[in-house]
């Protein structure tokens, strides 16, 4: 897991042959505030969505602790300020229903090992071996979400 800035974010091009494709995107558009909900760019491995949403509690957003087999993803804080759960894969080991392959999507029911908060301008990269709890929180979140496919 990475959890940085924007304005850091070439550190990390080196990663993935695909991080710079995705970083530029986000950076690339400065109107993401008005950007409506759902898919806003599909490229090669890469898809990118905008999801605005009331934050929920940690009991709810607990239930959605999960992972991803064939994706990474980079989860960029537009608006409000979510709070994440995390876990590292190895050390989950309560699963909570079967692999999903269609939506790429494990859950599990593991408490997380610490919490995290992301505010305007900020992302985590979520690898797969990165079990996480999203949108947790008091407000709305707005954000955006790169799916990377590895």
């Amino acid at each position: 897991m990475i959890i940085d800035t924007l304005e850091n974010a070439s550190k990390y091009f080196s990663i993935n042959p695909f991080f710079k494709e995705a970083f530029e995107f986000i950076m690339g558009h400065s109107n993401l505030e008005k950007a409506e909900d759902g898919t806003v760019g599909t490229f090669e491995n890469l898809k990118a969505f905008v999801a605005t949403f009331q934050g929920v509690s940690k009991e709810t957003g607990l239930s959605k602790f999960e992972c991803h087999d064939k994706n990474i993803d980079i989860q960029y804080c537009i608006s409000g300020k979510e709070t994440f759960g995390w876990k590292p894969r190895q050390k989950c080991v309560i699963p909570n229903g079967d692999y999903n392959p269609e939506k790429d999507v494990r859950f599990f029911s593991d408490a997380p090992d610490l919490f995290f908060e992301l505010a305007k301008g900020q992302f985590v990269i979520f690898f797969p071996e990165d079990v996480h709890a999203p949108m947790i929180g008091e407000r709305e979140i707005k954000k955006l979400v790169i799916k990377i496919k590895i």
